[in-house]
């Protein structure tokens, strides 16, 4: 991980005019929505909904600084983290299920960019938090893009960071290059196979690799900078699954040959049977000693030395409850 000095690609667009450019084409999009490899076609612009469950307007279910993200990430006073409401996967053993199945409740957290812009404003000037973390954007990259235009003459000055669980269009994320500073997508599987039973993703590895090849284009390895705080870069996740649902060599393999052994992996062990998958089989349980001992000797034979491994039985410390008082992902307004 290099170290630099860096100021947000955003800024530069937005001086020249380009980011207002880019707001525009992407509004237009929503018309016949095309955002995600879905490609709906719901008219968005007049609340019409499909598959996301959102319309015009973005869901914002939290706001928070987290501290629980990758070192680089949360540094010492927190990423600054918005988590949208809704998904365009469904996966039946999301964690955030609350906020990302219940589209119904979701509506009364839908808020105007203006509104988002404040909140990035908030994360930035009263938290003091080390950067902008969009989690779930995908289905809201119109609206997020255009809160960030709003948000630039407030005062916005941090490094983005896009926090998806990878099925993503390349064609969309080729619009964020230069507004994006930190990709952090999710790895989730190797087989379509089990991305369509699980998640509900059709072909979901086929555009997962190609968004985090050109996201990886994009912005590269991970640097940080002097604090050792990211500033710019590619962070992939991968979660472990149990009975090997993830194809973890097949990905990590992916990830050395295909963009390269120094990217940057966060190796999650954290995954615990809620929501659906209490009732499956595959997935009501939680990883082995074993699974997890399997997937550390494919890192160190990969040489994939930068990152992090979680260590087994963290799962707890990560599962956060969206309907519980004072949770640690509790929304600040």
């Amino acid at each position: 991980m290099s170290q630099v000095r860096n100021e947000p690609g955003y800024l530069k667009l937005y001086h020249s005019g380009e980011l207002n450019r880019r707001v525009e084409a992407l509004e237009a999009r929503l018309k016949r929505c095309d955002i995600c490899p879905r490609q709906c076609f719901a008219n968005r612009l007049q609340d019409e909904r499909k598959f996301c469950r959102s319309g015009a307007l973005p869901i914002v279910a939290s706001v928070c600084a987290h501290k629980g993200e990758e070192p680089v990430l949360s540094g010492t006073m927190g990423s600054g983290t918005i988590f949208f409401g809704n998904c365009n996967m469904h996966c039946v053993y999301c964690q955030n299920y609350q906020i990302s199945q219940d589209p119904e409740k979701q509506r009364e957290n839908e808020i105007t960019c203006t509104e988002l812009a404040k909140r990035m404003i908030y994360l930035q000037d009263e938290l003091h938090c080390h950067n902008i973390n969009l989690v779930s954007p995908t289905h809201f990259v119109p609206q997020i893009t255009r809160a960030i235009l709003e948000a630039i003459p407030m005062g916005l000055h941090l490094p983005l960071v896009y926090n998806t669980g990878g099925y993503e269009r390349v064609e969309t994320i080729s619009v964020l290059d230069g507004i994006i500073d930190i990709y952090l997508p999710d790895l989730r599987y190797a087989s379509e196979r089990w991305a369509m039973k699980y998640s509900g993703a059709a072909y979901y590895v086929k555009h997962a690799r190609g968004a985090i090849k050109e996201m990886y284009r994009q912005v590269g390895n991970l640097a940080l900078d002097e604090d050792e705080i990211a500033v710019k870069g590619l962070i992939v996740r991968h979660l472990i699954l149990p009975n090997n649902l993830a194809g973890s060599e097949d990905t990590l393999t992916w990830i050395a040959t295909e963009l390269s052994p120094a990217v940057t992996v966060s190796i999650m062990s954290q995954y615990y049977p809620v929501h659906q998958a209490t009732g499956i089989t595959d997935l009501a349980r939680k990883i082995t000693t074993e699974e997890y001992s399997s997937v550390v000797d494919i890192v160190n034979r990969l040489g994939l030395e930068n990152g992090w491994l979680q260590e087994l039985g963290a799962d707890s410390n990560y599962r956060p409850d969206f309907e519980r008082e004072n949770h640690p992902f509790e929304s600040s307004k």
